[in-house]
């Protein structure tokens, strides 16, 4: 007994060590978000050049020390315009993300909670919806609303909500069977008082780490729409409108696709990495 004991009193700040030290790509994740919020909020404490001061006779120039990231057709500062770009590509994903996580809440609820019927056909519409591919259903969507940021946000949303509605109603499914469920019901509490206390707080907690990772993926899909000449139209420094304006210009400068095209990965990848980590601490404080 006392030569086990300096070995459990050693191994246990050796496990709190371990628990709260983070990884590589975890600090990578958080600097490339830290980067893009300072972005968003203040982009003029990052940008070099006035993003919408043109120079013909600067134009189509590939990155150098003056232009880091080049510049366009008409001779704007391409890193300029990516930094003022941030606050809306930003906006239009956190938006079309809460789009999402709200209507999957709302459906994955009534499928989960509702009587068999309604529960049937809540669950019927879900699987319905999640049968279209994201990209056709917000490319229907936008076809009959018209291109801007605020029918990306409701397409891109309406779009990506179907896997997440499946995801909550798997999970108040769960929480509902689940024992202290069971003993809330053994003591007499309310059925109000169940779901306020028990069931929704339990079901929603994962949803944190879902919003993260959807927020790199909404920007993604937005971005792809405004590709495709169906988001918000140049001369806007959108990141989705900078590579729809960059489309005609991709053999003078490929730099105009690929520079905005590697910052929207960028992004995805921070998200999803934070997202990732958010669960993963979750699932470790379950068990």
């Amino acid at each position: 007994m006392t030569t086990l004991a300096p070995k459990a009193a050693t191994a246990k700040p050796a496990i709190a060590r371990r628990g709260l030290r983070a990884g590589p790509g975890l600090l990578l994740a958080l600097a490339a978000i830290a980067f893009f919020a300072i972005a968003a909020l203040a982009p003029n404490l990052l940008a070099t050049h006035d993003p919408t001061a043109s120079s013909f006779l600067s134009a189509l120039q590939p990155p150098s020390a003056q232009h880091w990231f080049g510049t366009d057709e008409a001779g704007r500062d391409l890193y300029s315009r990516v930094a003022y770009g941030t606050r809306e590509s930003l906006l239009i994903g956190l938006g079309a993300a809460i789009v999402s996580i709200l209507i999957a809440i709302v459906l994955g609820a009534i499928a989960a909670l509702s009587g068999r019927f309604i529960a049937g056909s809540a669950g019927r519409l879900i699987e319905i919806l999640f049968a279209f591919p994201t990209l056709l259903l917000a490319l229907l969507l936008v076809a009959i609303l018209g291109p801007s940021a605020f029918t990306q946000v409701l397409a891109v949303g309406i779009g990506s909500a179907p896997g997440y509605a499946r995801i909550v109603r798997g999970q108040i499914l769960s929480a509902r069977n689940s024992g202290y469920v069971e003993a809330a019901v053994a003591l007499g509490h309310s059925r109000r008082r169940i779901l306020g206390r028990h069931i929704l707080p339990n079901a929603i907690r994962p949803l944190v780490a879902i919003f993260a990772l959807s927020v790199g993926q909404s920007i993604v899909w937005a971005s792809s729409l405004a590709f495709l000449g169906l988001g918000v139209a140049p001369p806007s420094s959108e990141w989705g409108a900078l590579l729809d304006a960059g489309r005609a210009y991709i053999t003078q400068g490929p730099w105009l696709i690929v520079i905005p095209g590697v910052v929207i990965v960028v992004l995805a990848l921070a998200a999803t990495t934070l997202g990732k980590h958010i669960q993963n601490h979750l699932e470790k404080g379950d068990s």
